[in-house]
């Protein structure tokens, strides 16, 4: 069989004139020759099967950008799961913002139970003692990462002060929290060469309050996205880099967000790894992944884990 016209082609390819235009000017399937006085354009029969590929492609969905990445892949089977377990993902993600809009629209109470949670704290590998001090319960999680002499008197004062928040219920989790956070802030104070950081999260209703400072991390997986909740109070690009907010001897105020919760979302006040977080089945799982892992990287330092689950 000789050449096909744009036309036959496009008929037989079961796509339009005008797709296969835009594919050829995107450098996606290049006609085997055009006139170079009419500009008439000709395909191969040979060229079907790509032609079709890719019409079943953009049936799909998939952007022609991320079509031409995977066609021209040395894996495209790959690439193009790839890119439908992020449709997936972004799907799933949607769901469960319809679900919260219908929710809030309809005036239903999107009240959750609670944490399902799991703390552990370990002096590391290399660390004579250990300084941090960790918190897990149905609506309160927090770490404390203290530093200097008396360092782990500091983290434990800090999770003491913000502990009871655990049995309270409160209409206004980030008030609660500040208050929380000034008792800590004077326990600490009173300590010498002493301080320590603190994340706490406190689950409300259908609401989280954060509250932070210094450099302990919270972050939040949904849909299997990792988010990272906090900013890091550090100066300079030394390793380690100076630490500017802290709870010591010197007043501080810390930042405070505030979260609506879903269904299924994993909130940890440790810096974490995507991979490790996702795959452990419950936060228990997760938190003995964690620490172990940070102890098979050389555990310089202390470690402390917070691991929930948001419960319906």
């Amino acid at each position: 069989m000789g050449l096909l016209t744009i036309g036959a082609f496009a008929r037989a390819a079961g796509l339009s004139p005008k797709a296969l235009r835009l594919y050829n000017d995107l450098g996606l399937l290049r006609p085997a020759s055009v006139d170079p006085i009419s500009g008439y354009r000709r395909y191969s029969p040979d060229q079907l099967e790509r032609a079709r590929l890719i019409g079943l492609l953009r049936r799909t969905g998939m952007p022609l950008a991320r079509i031409s990445l995977a066609l021209s892949s040395p894996d495209p089977a790959a690439e193009v799961l790839a890119y439908w377990r992020s449709v997936e993902a972004d799907v799933a993600a949607r769901g469960r913002l319809v679900a919260f809009l219908v929710e809030q629209l309809s005036g239903k109470d999107t009240a959750m139970t609670g944490f399902i949670h799991a703390a552990r704290a370990d002096r590391g590998l290399v660390r004579e003692s250990n300084q941090d001090a960790a918190y897990a319960g149905p609506h309160l999680l927090a770490v404390a990462d203290g530093f200097g002499q008396g360092g782990h008197q500091a983290s434990v004062a800090a999770i003491e002060a913000v502990q009871p928040l655990d049995s309270l219920t409160s209409a206004d989790p980030l008030a609660a929290l500040s208050e929380a956070f000034r008792a800590a802030g004077a326990a600490v104070r009173n300590l010498e060469d002493a301080g320590t950081t603190l994340t706490a999260l406190l689950w409300s209703g259908s609401r989280l309050g954060v509250v932070h400072v210094g450099d302990s991390r919270a972050y939040l997986l949904r849909a299997g996205e990792l988010h990272q909740l906090t900013q890091d109070h550090l100066q300079g690009t030394a390793i380690p880099a100076t630490l500017v907010k802290a709870l010591h001897r010197q007043p501080a105020e810390p930042d405070l967000l505030l979260r609506d919760g879903r269904d299924g979302d994993r909130y940890l006040p440790p810096d974490v790894l995507h991979a490790e977080l996702r795959a452990a089945a419950t936060p228990v799982d997760a938190v003995g992944t964690l620490v172990d892992l940070a102890n098979r990287r050389g555990g310089p330092d202390n470690i402390a884990c917070v691991v929930a689950d948001v419960a319906a």
